[in-house]
């Protein structure tokens, strides 16, 4: 008898007990896996910016709409305010108006009135020479510029450069201290006037205003005064004498020869011309405060 080789018997591994729901596979991977792995990495990143703040981006998204709310606020505080103000300066400036216009309007009266008494006292002059100094009456008030005249003379006519803006170069005026050289001055008058006088002028009228020995020519400003009334140029000078002869004399004087530099270095507009007859009003009045009669002196020493 054959004797059969004995075996150990095999032993199995022990088996991992299943799970009660294995056969619902399905349904377990949706309970475990039920948010999309997209819905997963968004809440991983907001859960990480509660962490860490929010994101630069957005702060700086809020600082920006911050600073324009502010902003808008300040504009909308200022425009109240200005709203709230603007009756107030409208009023203001209306009242200055008003004043003004009151103070304007007194002047002028008050003007009107000097000019009246003025022209009150010149008749009164001009008759009084005609009663007591005849001839030699009527030259005294020719010469003084107490009546009106008319003859031959000359007509200068003096307006500022086109351009009235500080010239170029060197002459009469750098050395005065002028800034504007393109425009006349009182001083630039002054020697006109002169210059006619020392040239063989019997009479001389600005723009309307006779010149007399009291007359003054100053200036207010950028505007040129005759006895403190304001002209505008040009500036139109009558001078009564020797038409041509006055015209040739003045040009060859020194201030004839200033006014021509004053024109080639500064663009001063100048024209001269003699005229065959020229009406020269009467001063508005001369007044002499310090002179009297030579006669009046005799009498009174007689006495």
């Amino acid at each position: 008898m054959c004797g059969m080789s004995q075996q150990p018997p095999v032993r199995s591994s022990p088996r991992r007990p299943s799970r009660p729901d294995a056969s619902m596979s399905l349904l377990t991977n949706v309970m475990d896996h039920s948010l999309d792995e997209g819905y997963a990495e968004a809440a991983a990143r907001k859960k990480e910016a509660g962490r860490s703040g929010l994101p630069k981006t957005l702060r700086a998204k809020l600082g920006l709409a911050a600073g324009l709310v502010l902003a808008a606020g300040v504009v909308t505080v200022g425009a109240a305010q200005a709203r709230v103000a603007a009756p107030v300066v409208a009023k203001e400036r209306q009242e200055l108006i008003d004043r003004i216009n009151r103070e304007t309007d007194s002047a002028d009266k008050l003007e009107g009135k000097v000019d009246s008494l003025r022209t009150e006292v010149g008749d009164i002059q001009h008759r009084a020479l005609d009663q007591h100094g005849g001839k030699r009456g009527e030259l005294v008030g020719v010469l003084s510029g107490a009546v009106a005249v008319h003859g031959p003379g000359v007509k200068l006519v003096v307006d500022d450069a086109k351009s009235a803006e500080i010239g170029g170069g060197t002459g009469p005026r750098e050395s005065a201290g002028f800034s504007d050289t393109g425009r006349v001055r009182d001083r630039d008058m002054q020697r006109v006037v002169n210059g006619l006088w020392q040239s063989g002028a019997e009479a001389i009228s600005i723009n309307g205003e006779r010149l007399t020995a009291l007359s003054a020519i100053r200036a207010a400003g950028d505007a040129i005064l005759v006895d403190n009334r304001p002209l505008v140029p040009p500036y139109t000078v009558l001078a009564v004498g020797d038409g041509q002869r006055l015209s040739t004399r003045f040009q060859n004087s020194p201030d004839g020869l200033y006014l021509h530099a004053l024109q080639e270095n500064f663009g001063i507009r100048t024209k001269i011309s003699a005229e065959k007859n020229l009406e020269l009003p009467a001063a508005p009045s001369v007044t002499v405060r310090t002179a009297r009669p030579s006669n009046e002196k005799t009498e009174k020493g007689t006495k």
